[in-house]
């Protein structure tokens, strides 16, 4: 049977990854700390109060919390192993800024003592992780062998994360995972980790094997993705119904099209392939275009709102959906999100009315506009000229057609063909 890790566990980052990977270590008898620089969710989980919406989080994060197997700090303490699940954005030339990832690497390195296994977790393009090594062993200098044989007893290795979230608990349990090592060693000690809670198969290879395979998922859906929103262009160019295109064109059956939507968010696709775009600007040509494409359509699907406005004197939008998917509460590099900022700074005198059963206030970029305000969805609908539909959310499926009657609407989403 392959070894499964019994010590200790230390969670650098506890944000929607950091924190159900540190309850579900916890929750199956493993000592963890979970560590973040932000108090408020320090001291939130603390509590046992999740930070966040994400089904069955909160319930298993309040029995982690209550078994004493979960504990939390603002700094990073001694522990058997450490996972990094720190922010990578990108910077504005779109290169992987890992100021974060070098922040948690140093500290980590000044707790090392021997033995220790340290895990990135953190979407990264290809090299982190060996630079992860580098930078501890700058500090340490005192662990360093030769880089080919990594640090002396402290085991660096990459796990990417590949869940859904909304189904973040179960797909972190059910789906395979890839370990990349430094060296075979290091990627076997720390799949040893996820073997504590993982039900999938366990796939070790390098570590630039593993930081690249990750942004490959996500780049492969982002080049489908923009040839959806694509489609979309040409579509209303041609005075055509892109649903409708492509409900004929998934009829043949290897055929498969995508929706297309006002744009790609989170802080998976919508960040990913540029990671790949950095590391070989010349030849990611394809997954460069792409990803113009869907950075471009928030900008499209705003102008076609603004010129709906053009038929009324004083209009008021309801504009329903603020994250960057269907049912969650993430509104990280969400598009729809964008498509409100341009519509009231273009319209800055326009009413407009937010609607969103996940989100309960109005996020800061549109807190300077004053005519920007949250309402209940039917109220939003029933005082709107112009219904734009952003977000997929289950709550807006259900909606009686009724609502919309004498409405102008602009569903982005084709939820109400």
């Amino acid at each position: 049977m392959a070894e499964l890790f019994t010590g200790s566990v230390a969670v650098v980052g506890l944000g929607y990854i950091g924190l159900p990977t540190a309850v579900m270590l916890a929750t199956r008898g493993i000592d963890v700390t979970g560590v973040d620089i932000d108090p408020r969710i320090v001291d939130a989980v603390a509590e046992g109060e999740a930070p966040f919406a994400e089904p069955d989080l909160a319930a298993a994060l309040r029995g982690a919390v209550a078994s004493k197997m979960l504990h939390t700090s603002a700094t990073v303490p001694h522990a058997d192993a450490y996972i990094i699940a720190v922010p990578t954005p990108f910077n504005a030339d779109h290169t992987a800024d890992l100021s974060y990832v070098r922040t948690a690497a140093e500290q980590v390195a000044e707790q090392l003592r021997g033995g220790e296994i340290v895990v990135l977790e953190s979407t990264s393009p290809p090299g982190t992780t060996e630079q992860v090594s580098r930078w501890i062993a700058d500090r340490r200098p005192d662990l360093h062998l030769p880089h080919d044989e990594g640090l002396a007893d402290v085991h660096v290795a990459h796990c990417p994360e590949r869940v859904l979230p909304g189904r973040i608990m179960v797909e972190m349990v059910t789906n395979d995972r890839v370990v990349g090592g430094i060296t075979p060693t290091s990627a076997e000690r720390a799949a040893a980790i996820y073997r504590v809670f993982c039900q999938g198969e366990i796939c070790l290879t390098d570590a630039s094997s593993a930081e690249m395979a990750k942004l490959v998922e996500n780049a492969y859906r982002d080049v489908n993705i923009a040839f959806a929103n694509e489609l979309s262009y040409i579509s209303d160019e041609l005075g055509l119904d892109v649903w409708e295109v492509i409900r004929l064109a998934n009829r043949h059956p290897r055929v498969d099209i995508l929706n297309p939507g006002p744009g790609v968010g989170g802080h998976c696709i919508a960040v990913d392939p540029w990671f790949i775009v950095g590391a070989s600007p010349d030849s990611a040509k394809l997954i460069r275009t792409a990803r113009e494409i869907n950075d471009s359509k928030p900008n499209y699907v705003a102008q076609q709102a603004i010129d709906k406005c053009a038929r009324f004197r004083e209009p008021t939008i309801a504009c329903l959906g603020l994250t960057f998917k269907a049912n969650v509460d993430d509104i990280r590099e969400s598009p729809a999100l964008q498509v409100v900022e341009l519509i009231a700074k273009a319209l800055p005198d326009v009413e407009i009315l937010l609607a969103d059963p996940f989100v309960t206030e109005v996020p800061d970029t549109l807190q300077g506009y004053e005519r920007v305000r949250m309402e209940r969805c039917r109220d939003a609908i029933a005082a709107a000229d112009i219904v734009i539909e952003l977000v997929d959310h289950d709550q807006f499926r259900s909606l009686s057609r009724s609502l919309l009657a004498g409405k102008v609407v602009y569903d982005t989403r084709g939820l109400w063909r």
